[in-house]
C-alpha cells in the first residue's frame, strides 16, 4: 500500500465518477475496492501519460450519482468509433476505422451526431448580486462595485493574454477558444451531486463547468468523516447520446481569490473529449480547509461564494455536424484511412488557382471515367469548389491504380508532390496548357567546380521543382539557404582532376539562376540515424517567415525580384512510423489562415499556422504538440500573386466537364437515395423462356448465373397488380398477357418456377413482400427471382398452341383439386449433344401413366403419339432417374416414382444399336454425367491483369489434355497456339497471382491441373495466359538466366535476364549480354562469366561450358558478366589472376564488389597496391589504412612489407602456373566497411507510384 503526503493533499483528477455499485475505469486497471463509487482520473499537476496515472496512485471516494438523462449501456472502453478520432487527434496517427460500415463516399451526409444545445441562463447570486453576462462570460459586478473592480480587469487580462493578438473572424458558435465564469453560491452548501455554470459553445459544441463537494482521503482504503475537497471538472457536450464525436481541448482552471493582489490557483489540462468520457478536471482541486483560509481570499467573506473560470481552447471537433462551408468557405477531404497526406497536398494544389485553372483546361472528353487521373483531379478540384460537403477521393486513388491496401498505406506527401506534378505535366502535353507545371513550380541552378589556381571552371545547369532544405542545426530558412549554396572546397587529397591542368585545388557548389513563381520547399525533418540504423524525425525548432525574401541568393537576371509570401504550411504530427498530416492555407495571401484536417475546415491565427509550427515548442499551454510541425511549405511570388490566386470562376471551366461532372453528382445523389432507401426495395431477377432455351445443364436455368445478373430494383410494398403492371409496362406489353411465377428451392434439390393462380380480387390484397417471404431461392433470402410467363397469345415461340391452352384451362376447372401439376420438358440430340427446351405442360395432381406422358413428349416434338421414347427425371446433379423405357407397357408405370409439381423431365427417341455404339453420348445419363467434368475457367492476361477486357470465361472439360485446352484459348483470342503460355493459379487469401508455367510436353489434364494448383476450392477456376514473341517450342527449348552486369569494380552491377538455349554454351549466353549493355569504348570488347559466392569470386566459367552444367542460383550465388581488362587479355606462364575480395577484421564475411588482379612472380608488392588503388579509386589517405593478406583455406598471411615479392607458392600451392588459381587461395583486402546499411524497409511502406 503507498501512503504519501502528496497523495493526500492532491487527488487525481479525470471524469467525474457517475456509477453506483460498480468501480467505472475507463482505460485503466483498478484496483478490487471494496466501494460502491469511484471517480477515475489523473493526479493533480500530472500530465496525462505520466507517472501519477498509474491506478496504483488513484484514490476514490463516494458520492451519489449526478441526475442525467439515461444512457444505454455500453461498454466502459471506448468504442472503435470512440479509439479511432483519438488516436488521430490525441496521438496524431492515422487509424483505420475498425468498425469498417461504410463506404466513405456512399455515407449519407446526414449521418452526424445531434448536439443538445443547453441555452444559457444568466446567474445571479442574490447575496453579492454578482451576474454572470451571457455572451461575454466575465462576471459582472452589481454590488457593491469596490469589492469587483478588479475581477473584471483580471478576467479581461486573461482572455488577452491568451489568444492571438489578432482576433480571427468566426462565427461566435465556432470560434476555438472560450471563457467560462462561474460564481459559486455559498460553498458551504455545495452538495455532492454537483453544481453546473451556464453554457457557452466553443467550436459548436455546449461547454460548462461542474463544482462538487468530495469526501477527502486519507489513505487508499479510508476516508476523512470530516474532510472534503473541491471538485472542478469541464464538460462537453454534456446530452449527446452520439458514440462517435471527439473534440480534443487544452484548458487552463482557475479559482479566481476575492483579495487584491492574490494570485488565482491555476491548474492545466488536456483531454479527448468523447461520449464516454465527456468530463475531465480534478477531483481533488483543492481541500475546504485551504478553501475557506480567510487569509487566501478564495471565499467572498459575506456570500461565501467562490469564483471559477476555465479558459479553454479546442480542436475542430470530429463526428459531428461541423458545416466548414458555413464557417470558412471551403471544404474538406474526407480520408480514406491512411490519406491525409494526400488531402493536404491536394488542398495546397487547389489554392494555387493558376494550375487549378489548367486543370481544368485538360481535354477529358473521351478518357475513361475510371482510369482517367486528369479527369479525376478535375472532379475533385470541382466538387472541393462548388459542393457544401467533403469530397472523397477514391475515384482518384482508382485512377492511380492503387488498390485499397494503398489507402492504408502512410506515404510520404513530398513524394507524392512530385509523382502527381510529373504525371500532370505529361498529361499536359499536347494540350494548350502544356507546359503549365514547368511554369509554375520549375527553378534552374547552376552545379559548378571553379579551380583556384588556373582558368578551368565545370559547370551544368539543371532544373529543379523543390527544394530540399536541412533542418538539424539550423535557425530558420536564411540558415538553410546559406548551408544550401556554402562553398566546399576541393584541396589536399580530395584535389579536382582538370583534365590537362592535372589535380587542381577548386570550389564547389550550387548558385541559383532563377527560382520559380511558386516556391516548395521541403524540410527534410526526416533523417537516417547511423545508430539505430533507421530513419528518425528531427522535431527541432525551425522558423520560417511570413515574407521570404531570396534576392541575395539569385545571380541570374529574373523580371520579377524573388521575393515571396507564405502561402501553405504542410503540417506532420508524429514521428516516422507515422502520423497524421494537415495544411493551414492563406487562400487569398491576405493574412487570413485555415486550417484543413482532412474533412474538416476552420479559421485558424497566424500564430498556429506559422509559429505553433516551428516545431520545438516551448509554449507551456501547447506543450503536447512537440512532435507537430511544418514539413513543407509552399511560397508564392508576391509581384505574381494576382496572376497566381486570381480567382476560378464557373465559366473559367469547360462546359463539357461542369457538364459532365454535374451529371455525376446527380448519379452519385441518385445512387445514395437508392442505398438509404434500399429497406424499401428487393432485388428482383427475371427468368425467361429464352434462358431455359439456352441452358445445357442440369435444371431449367443455371440458377447461380442468374443470380449474378444485375437486379430490377421492385418497392416491397407494391401489389401483386402494381407488380405486374409494372412489369408489363417494363417489357411493352399489357398487364394480362403476362404472368410471374416465383422461383424456389425444392426439398429434392434444385430450383423450379412455381405456377400461382391469382384472381383479380387478391391481386388488389396481397404484396410483393409476401412473395418474398414465401418463395425464394434458399441462402438468398432478400432476391426474388421470378419466371416471366408471356401468354400463348403473345409468343408465338411457345410450345402450347391456343387449343392446347384451353384444354389446359379445361384441365385446371375439371380438376378435383385447385392445385394441378405443371411439368417441363427437354429433348435430348445425341447427335449434336444438346438439350432443347420444349416447354411446360399442365396435368392432374393425380399419377400420370407411361402413355400419356409418352404422348404428351411426343407431342412437344410433333412425333407420332406411339413413338417409342426413353423419358427420364432430372431430379439434382447426381440422380438422373430413368421413368419410362421403350419396351414399356402402356398404362404401366414405375412404382417406385410419383411426379411432383414442377418436376423436370428429359425424353430422347429411341436408338439403334449402330447409333448407340458410333455416338459418344448416346444417352441422356451419359450427357449429364459428361456435364459433371465440365467446369467455367477464367483466363487472365499474366501482364494486364486489371485490364477487364483480356480476361474471358471458358467451359471447358476437365478431361480435356493441356492441349486442347490450349487450342481452345487460342481460338478465344485467335492467334496461333503455340504463342500462347499457360500458368497456373498460386491463390492466396488476399489475391490470385501468377504461378509456374506449364510444360507443352505435360500430359496433365485440366483436372490434374487444378488438382495441383494451391487454389481455394471455393473460388472460380483461374488460369492465367500470355503472349509469345516466339513459339512456345523454341521458348522451352531456352532458359532464363539472371546475370549481373558489372562494367567496373567501383559502382553496383546491374541485373540483367537473359533467355537463352538450354543446349547452347557459355559464348550463346556472352554473345546476347553484349546486345543488352553498353561496352566501354576504349575496351577489349571481350567478356566472361564469373560465378561469385559470398561477395568472393567462386570460379570463371570458359566459353564452351555447357550453360546445362551451371549450377542454378541458390542463397548469395550469382553469375557475373564483366568485361576483361587489356592487360588480362593474356596471361604469360609467370603471371596469374588473383581473386581479390573485401572484408573488415573477419575473413568469413566479406562485402563490396570483387574482381581479378594479374600478377608477376617477384613482382614487389608495392607496386601491386598501387595497381588495386587505381582500381578502386581511393584516395590515398584513405588507401593507407588498407591491410592486406592472403587467404588458403580460411587461414589468412598479413602483408605487411611493401617490398615482399609476390611468390608463386604462396599465391598458387597447386603449382598451376598459367591462368586463374584456385578458389581456395584469394587476396584479400581488409578495411572499413563503408557502404551505407539501407534500413529494412517496413511491409506498410512502398513508394508512391501512380499507375495510369
Amino acid at each position: 500500500m503507498i501512503h504519501s503526503k502528496a497523495l493526500l493533499e492532491s487527488q487525481p483528477f479525470g471524469r467525474s465518477s457517475r456509477v453506483v455499485g460498480k468501480i467505472a475505469a475507463i482505460g485503466r486497471t483498478p484496483s478490487k475496492l471494496a466501494v460502491s463509487t469511484t471517480a477515475v482520473g489523473q493526479a493533480e499537476d500530472q500530465p496525462p501519460g505520466s507517472p501519477a496515472n498509474d491506478s496504483s496512485n488513484q484514490s476514490r471516494a463516494k458520492f451519489p450519482r449526478l441526475t442525467r438523462r439515461k444512457r444505454s449501456k455500453r461498454s466502459a472502453s471506448p468504442g472503435p468509433g470512440d479509439m479511432d478520432s483519438l488516436i488521430r487527434q490525441e496521438s496524431p496517427m492515422d487509424v483505420v476505422d475498425s468498425a469498417g460500415q461504410h463506404d466513405e463516399e456512399d455515407r449519407p451526409e446526414n449521418e452526424q451526431m445531434e448536439t443538445t444545445e443547453a441555452v444559457p441562463v444568466p446567474l445571479v447570486d442574490s447575496t453579492t448580486g454578482l451576474t454572470i453576462n451571457r455572451r461575454t462570460h466575465m462576471v459582472e459586478p452589481t454590488s457593491p462595485a469596490a469589492v469587483h473592480a478588479d475581477d473584471a480587469a483580471r478576467s479581461a487580462s486573461l482572455a488577452d493574454n491568451s489568444s492571438d493578438s489578432e482576433k480571427m473572424e468566426e462565427d461566435d458558435d465556432s470560434r476555438a477558444e472560450g471563457t467560462i465564469d462561474f460564481v459559486v453560491p455559498d460553498v458551504r452548501k455545495l452538495s455532492e451531486t454537483g453544481s453546473h455554470s451556464s453554457v457557452i459553445q466553443v467550436r459548436g459544441l455546449p461547454w460548462r463547468i461542474m463544482a462538487m463537494k468530495r469526501k477527502a482521503r486519507q489513505s487508499v482504503n479510508h476516508l476523512h468523516d470530516d474532510s472534503y475537497t473541491l471538485g472542478f471538472f469541464l464538460q462537453c457536450n454534456m446530452d449527446s447520446e452520439s458514440p462517435s464525436w471527439t473534440c480534443h481541448a487544452q484548458a487552463k482552471m482557475r479559482l479566481l481569490s476575492w483579495k487584491e493582489g492574490v494570485a488565482p490557483n491555476e491548474r492545466q489540462v488536456s483531454h479527448m473529449f468523447y461520449n464516454k468520457e465527456n468530463d475531465w478536471g480534478f477531483t481533488n482541486f483543492m481541500t475546504f480547509e485551504e478553501l475557506l483560509d480567510p487569509a487566501k481570499g478564495y471565499v467572498e467573506p459575506t456570500s461565501h461564494s467562490i469564483h471559477l473560470q476555465v479558459f479553454l481552447h479546442a480542436d475542430p471537433p470530429h463526428g459531428v455536424c461541423w458545416d466548414s462551408k458555413k464557417y470558412t468557405g471551403f471544404i474538406g477531404l474526407k480520408n480514406q484511412g491512411a490519406t491525409c497526406y494526400m488531402n493536404s497536398l491536394l488542398q495546397a494544389l487547389f489554392f494555387t488557382n493558376k494550375l487549378r485553372k489548367a486543370v481544368y483546361l485538360i481535354p477529358t472528353e473521351a478518357d475513361d471515367p475510371v482510369r482517367s487521373v486528369p479527369l479525376a483531379i478535375q472532379r475533385v478540384f470541382y466538387e472541393l469548389q462548388s459542393s457544401d460537403k467533403p469530397v472523397g477521393t477514391k475515384k482518384l486513388t482508382k485512377s492511380f491504380g492503387w488498390e485499397t491496401l494503398d489507402s492504408f498505406m502512410q506515404h510520404d506527401a513530398q513524394e507524392l508532390c512530385r509523382v502527381l506534378l510529373d504525371n500532370m505535366d505529361t498529361k499536359m502535353k499536347g494540350t494548350r496548357v502544356e507546359g503549365t507545371i514547368p511554369s509554375l513550380f520549375e527553378g534552374k541552378m547552376i552545379s559548378f567546380i571553379r579551380c583556384k589556381n588556373v582558368d578551368y571552371e565545370s559547370s551544368r545547369e539543371e532544373s529543379f521543382m523543390d527544394i530540399q532544405l536541412n533542418v538539424k542545426d539550423m535557425k530558420d530558412v536564411y540558415d538553410s539557404f546559406d548551408d544550401y549554396v556554402k562553398v566546399e572546397v576541393l584541396e589536399g587529397d580530395n584535389k579536382y582532376d582538370a583534365g590537362d591542368h592535372g589535380l587542381q585545388d577548386a570550389e564547389k557548389g550550387i548558385a541559383f539562376v532563377k527560382f520559380p513563381p511558386v516556391l516548395h520547399l521541403q524540410l527534410k525533418r526526416f533523417q537516417f540515424d547511423p545508430v539505430s540504423e533507421n530513419n528518425i524525425k528531427i522535431n527541432d525548432r525551425f522558423e520560417f517567415p511570413e515574407t521570404l525574401d531570396l534576392r541575395k541568393y539569385q545571380t541570374g537576371p529574373s523580371d520579377v525580384p524573388p521575393v515571396y509570401f507564405l502561402s501553405a504550411v504542410l503540417v506532420h504530427s508524429g514521428d516516422n512510423h507515422g502520423g497524421h498530416y494537415v495544411v493551414y492555407i492563406n487562400p487569398k495571401g491576405d493574412g487570413k489562415w485555415c486550417k484543413f484536417d482532412d474533412d474538416v475546415v476552420v479559421r485558424a491565427s497566424r500564430k498556429e499556422a506559422v509559429e505553433r509550427n516551428y516545431g520545438g515548442s516551448t509554449d507551456d499551454f501547447h506543450q503536447f504538440r512537440s512532435c507537430t510541425n511544418a514539413y513543407m511549405l509552399v511560397y508564392i511570388n508576391e509581384a505574381m500573386k494576382d496572376e497566381i490566386l486570381a480567382p476560378v470562376e464557373e465559366n473559367g471551366i469547360p462546359g463539357y466537364l461542369s457538364h459532365r461532372l454535374a451529371e455525376e453528382r446527380e448519379v452519385e445523389a441518385r445512387r445514395r437515395k437508392e442505398k438509404a432507401e434500399q429497406g424499401q426495395y428487393l432485388n428482383l431477377r427475371l427468368v425467361t423462356e429464352d434462358d431455359m432455351a439456352l441452358h445445357q445443364g442440369h435444371d431449367l436455368v443455371d440458377i447461380d448465373k442468374i443470380l449474378q445478373r444485375k437486379p430490377y430494383r421492385v418497392r416491397k410494398d407494391f401489389t401483386l397488380h402494381k407488380f405486374r403492371q409494372v412489369l408489363a409496362d417494363w417489357f411493352g406489353y399489357k398487364a394480362e398477357e403476362i404472368n410471374f411465377w416465383p422461383w424456389r428451392s425444392r426439398p429434392t434439390g434444385g430450383t423450379r418456377p412455381l405456377q400461382i393462380h391469382l384472381t383479380g380480387i387478391n391481386l388488389m390484397e396481397h404484396h410483393v413482400l409476401e412473395l418474398l417471404n414465401n418463395f425464394h431461392i434458399s441462402g438468398e433470402e432478400d432476391d426474388l427471382v421470378i419466371f416471366l410467363e408471356i401468354l400463348p397469345l403473345r409468343n408465338p415461340r411457345s410450345g402450347l398452341q391456343e387449343g392446347r391452352f384451353l384444354s389446359m384451362a379445361q384441365t385446371r376447372k375439371n380438376s378435383s383439386s385447385d392445385d394441378p401439376h405443371t411439368y417441363f420438358f427437354r429433348l435430348y440430340d445425341p447427335v449434336r449433344r444438346t438439350l432443347e427446351y420444349k416447354g411446360w405442360d399442365v396435368f392432374p395432381p393425380t399419377k400420370i401413366s407411361a402413355k400419356e406422358l409418352t404422348e404428351a413428349c411426343n407431342q412437344k416434338t410433333g412425333l407420332p403419339l406411339n413413338t417409342p421414347l426413353f423419358i427420364y427425371l432430372d431430379v439434382k446433379p447426381t440422380v438422373v432417374d430413368k421413368l419410362i423405357t421403350a419396351d414399356q407397357q402402356p398404362n404401366r408405370f414405375s412404382p417406385n416414382f410419383d411426379l411432383q409439381d414442377g418436376d423436370l423431365i428429359v425424353f430422347q427417341k429411341q436408338l439403334t444399336a449402330e447409333e448407340d455404339a458410333r455416338l459418344a453420348l448416346p444417352g441422356v445419363r451419359d450427357y449429364f454425367k459428361d456435364l459433371t467434368f465440365r467446369t467455367d475457367v477464367e483466363f487472365v492476361d499474366k501482364e494486364r491483369q486489371n485490364d477487364d477486357s483480356c480476361t474471358f470465361s471458358l467451359t471447358l472439360n476437365l478431361k480435356m489434355a493441356y492441349t486442347q485446352v490450349i487450342r481452345a484459348v487460342a481460338a478465344k483470342l485467335k492467334t496461333d497456339p503455340k504463342r500462347i503460355q499457360l500458368f497456373r493459379n498460386q491463390s492466396t487469401s488476399v489475391r490470385d497471382c501468377p504461378g509456374a508455367a506449364i510444360g507443352t510436353d505435360t500430359t496433365l489434364t485440366l483436372r490434374d491441373i487444378f488438382q495441383s494448383s494451391r487454389t481455394n476450392s471455393n473460388k472460380p477456376k483461374k488460369l492465367f495466359y500470355t503472349h509469345l514473341d516466339m513459339d512456345i517450342d523454341e521458348m522451352e527449348a531456352r532458359k532464363e538466366m539472371k546475370i549481373l552486369w558489372q562494367p567496373n569494380f567501383r559502382e553496383e552491377g546491374k541485373d540483367l535476364n537473359i533467355l537463352v538455349n538450354k543446349r547452347g554454351t557459355v559464348k550463346d549466353l556472352l554473345d546476347m549480354v553484349k546486345k543488352q549493355v553498353e561496352l566501354a569504348t576504349d575496351g577489349t570488347g571481350q567478356l566472361r562469366l564469373v560465378e561469385l559466392s559470398g561477395y568472393k569470386i567462386h570460379s570463371t566459367h570458359s566459353a564452351a561450358t555447357q550453360l546445362d552444367s551451371l549450377s542454378s542460383i541458390s542463397g548469395n550465388k550469382i553469375f557475373r558478366v564483366e568485361e576483361v581488362p587489356h592487360d588480362q587479355l593474356r596471361i604469360e606462364s609467370d603471371e596469374l589472376l588473383i581473386p581479390v575480395a573485401h572484408f573488415h577484421k573477419e575473413i568469413h564475411q566479406c562485402f563490396g564488389i570483387p574482381f581479378y588482379l594479374k600478377v608477376r612472380t617477384n613482382e614487389q608488392f608495392f607496386e601491386v597496391k598501387e595497381r588495386i588503388r587505381k582500381i578502386l579509386d581511393v584516395p590515398e589517405k584513405d588507401f593507407e589504412k588498407y591491410k592486406f593478406c592472403i587467404s588458403h583455406l580460411g587461414k589468412q598471411t598479413y602483408l605487411e612489407d611493401d617490398n615482399y615479392r609476390i611468390s608463386a607458392k604462396d599465391l598458387n600451392p597447386q603449382a598451376v602456373w598459367c591462368g586463374t588459381i584456385g578458389v581456395t587461395t584469394w587476396l584479400g583486402i581488409d578495411h572499413l566497411n563503408k557502404t551505407p546499411k539501407r534500413p529494412r524497409p517496413s511491409y506498410l511502406e512502398k513508394a508512391v507510384k501512380i499507375y495510369n
